[in-house]
């Protein structure tokens, strides 16, 4: 079995290149490098909301932002804290980052944040409790972290630079792709309100103001890393289930207003509406090492379209799988995936008010005791069978007329697909190696519950939703068959595990996505009943 123990035993060659480094440090100072393109300015940003069709100029800066990575490499930080038998990935969708504080203790097990969270409980579980402590430790000693939703200099998350922040607390190299510029009056502090009926429309309107000097309105998915970053790009989707612009903008509201008639107010319509410049993307990066099998390893950071049927996010799958078919070394693929079987995201009005503002409510709005529901709880056009079979297990197979799974091609065409030197994706799901001892498939990667998986997702309301969205998918050092258990585990996804405790160590939770771990073997692990 795979030791989870992280003890060290660096090779000899290891302990010279650290001493080296130690000294040149000490000689030289911290060495590090940086890039990324110039950033938007707010009457920019105004302008990208106003104009349907900014200036040349402006369009210029706007691509090259959308298709340039941010990358900071330091390299004192290029060497792991400790050494392992595995490399160990994180990935999670933080949400924006609006409980900053709370992402940061997890990732650095700041142990004394998750005792003081647990004054807040109802009661204080001894047991709950050291289930969250384990689960930050098991975070904290990931070597790589892939975020989604992470925002740079917008109001709801105090103008931080989440990812640099969140990287010089964890002492990590990072790489971050600006998925979208978030241009919605309301993010931009330009809203009226015009048609407001509620008595507090004038301390709504001032309760959303921004400091203009502070506000660049960056919103996308970032990779954080013990190790060197290099290569680092993005892939943007041509084909796109949304348009964050052009719909939002023009017919969100229109089509909102017949189902808030419980709130009957403009502000919730504001609230549904998301107007953004970009689209969704892929971020990727090749991490070098020189300890790892293969030297490179490829993480790719993604986050599919919610609001989009899910033959538009195959559609985005079979991008990224073109652009990393001659990819000769171990990939991970992960990030939100958003495989809920629907094209919109089941939320809730409070958690909509949250996103957007930072806040839970706005003063007394009406809207803020009505749980309208942006998307409105959930689709109920799946059905309640379809409903039962998919929501903690996309991967079922369809039952035509029946109970048809409209994710099923998604997980098929990661299974059938294979890399010009023909690897494959590890569907294997190893009993060994999966937590909770399942046999079935992706269980060493993702780990399984009772039913069908352990959810990423979890809303509560008149009716309970629990969904799998976030995976892992992994190409290892050398496997040519996604079923065959007699091949190498070098670099196969083991111990999958969802930190459901951690994430909850808060009244309100950290996000509305689970953190979830994977480990990657860098030596064959000693196999139990192997042909099972």
């Amino acid at each position: 079995m795979i030791t989870r123990c992280r003890t060290a035993s660096y090779p000899l060659g290891l302990f010279v290149a650290i001493a080296i480094l130690a000294i040149s440090t000490s000689l030289h100072g911290q060495k590090s490098s940086s890039s990324g393109p110039p950033l938007l300015t707010y009457s920019e940003l105004v302008q990208l909301y106003e104009n349907d069709k900014p200036s040349e100029e402006l369009q210029k800066k706007l691509t090259r932002l959308l298709n340039t990575p941010f990358v900071s490499n330091v390299t004192s930080s290029a060497v792991p804290k400790r050494v392992s038998k595995v490399i160990r990935i994180a990935t999670w969708n933080i949400e924006r980052g609006l409980e900053f504080d709370a992402v940061k203790a997890a990732l650095t097990n700041d142990q004394r944040f998750f005792r003081r969270a647990a004054q807040q409980w109802k009661s204080v579980d001894a047991k709950r409790l050291n289930n969250v402590l384990v689960q930050s430790k098991q975070l904290q000693q990931a070597d790589i972290v892939v975020l989604n939703e992470v925002d740079w200099g917008l109001k709801r998350t105090g103008y931080r630079n989440v990812v640099k922040d969140l990287a010089t607390a964890t002492r990590m190299n990072y790489a971050y792709g600006v998925e979208f510029v978030e241009v919605d009056p309301l993010t931009l502090g330009t809203e009226t309100l015009e048609g407001e009926t509620s008595a507090d429309r004038e301390a709504m309107v001032k309760n959303t103001a921004v400091d203009k000097s502070r506000t660049l309105g960056l919103h996308g998915n970032a990779i954080l890393s013990r190790f060197p970053l290099s290569n680092v790009r993005i892939l943007r989707f041509t084909n796109q289930g949304h348009d964050w612009y052009a719909y939002e903008k023009k017919d969100v509201s229109k089509l909102q207003a017949g189902k808030n008639k419980v709130a009957g107010a403009v502000f919730s319509e504001k609230i549904a509406r998301e107007v953004r410049r970009g689209n969704r993307m892929a971020l990727l990066a090749d991490v070098d090492d020189s300890s790892t099998p293969g030297r490179t390893l490829t993480v790719i950071a993604t986050h599919l379209e919610d609001k989009a049927k899910p033959e538009n996010r195959l559609e985005q799958l079979d991008e990224i799988l073109t652009y990393i078919k001659d990819t000769p070394h171990p990939v991970v693929l992960t990030g939100d995936m958003n495989t809920s079987g629907t094209d919109s995201t089941p939320t809730s009005f409070q958690r909509e008010v949250k996103k957007t503002t930072g806040q839970r409510k706005v003063l007394g709005h009406p809207g803020n005791q009505n749980a309208t529901g942006i998307g409105l709880l959930y689709d109920v056009t799946l059905g309640a069978v379809k409903a039962r079979r998919m929501k903690s297990d996309p991967t079922v197979k369809s039952i035509r007329f029946v109970s048809e799974n409209p994710e099923e091609k998604f997980f098929t065409t990661l299974k059938d697909f294979r890399f010009a030197d023909a690897g494959t994706f590890d569907f294997r799901g190893a009993k060994e190696f999966s937590v909770g001892g399942s046999s079935d498939t992706l269980s060493d990667s993702n780990e399984r519950a009772s039913k069908g998986f352990a959810s990423t997702l979890e809303l509560q309301g008149k009716i309970d939703i629990k969904l799998k969205l976030d995976w892992f998918f992994v190409k290892p050092l050398s496997l040519k068959d996604p079923d065959d258990k007699n091949q190498s585990f070098v670099l196969a996804p083991t111990l999958g595990r969802t930190l459901k405790a951690l994430n909850y160590s808060l009244k309100d939770r950290i996000s509305d996505h689970n953190p979830i771990i994977v480990d990657l073997p860098l030596i064959e692990p000693s196999m139990v009943n192997r042909s099972q």
